[in-house]
């Protein structure tokens, strides 16, 4: 699961329109805000189990879609969602990453794929210059 290729298939969807992109990224990014604002102030507010249990699914799931933001963000700028996005079948893309969605709803699953993904690239980096020194 590569939560930056989801984010970018999700921003081109079927027809790459800047509209879309900027839904996305707004989608994204209030989804976070509001997510989070809300399970926090359930976790306060509600002194039943069943209300803390919700509050703090609803902060999990909903800072699943902050490494989303962060992704939406850095891809918006020109030219970089045709670079994540050059050389591959959209359509394709497309439909495989709707089912690896349903990942959003798995309280902190984006959050812990991206920071897997983060420490591969990295230890990955740490090798090449290894093998270089």
């Amino acid at each position: 699961m590569n939560v930056r290729r989801l984010a970018a298939i999700d921003m081109h969807g079927t027809s790459g329109t800047m509209r879309r992109r900027r839904v996305i990224a707004a989608e994204f990014i209030a989804g976070t805000v509001a997510a989070v604002a809300f399970g926090s102030w359930q976790l306060c507010a509600v002194a039943s189990p069943g209300g803390q249990l919700f509050g703090a699914w609803l902060v999990g799931a909903g800072l699943n879609y902050a490494p989303l933001a962060v992704y939406a963000v850095m891809l918006s700028r020109p030219g970089a969602l045709e670079a994540e996005l050059a050389g591959t079948d959209t359509a394709r893309e497309l439909r495989r990453y709707t089912l690896w969605q349903f990942w959003a709803v798995v309280p902190l699953a984006l959050v812990a794929f991206t920071i897997r993904d983060i420490l591969t690239r990295s230890l990955a980096r740490q090798r090449g210059n290894q093998i270089r020194d």
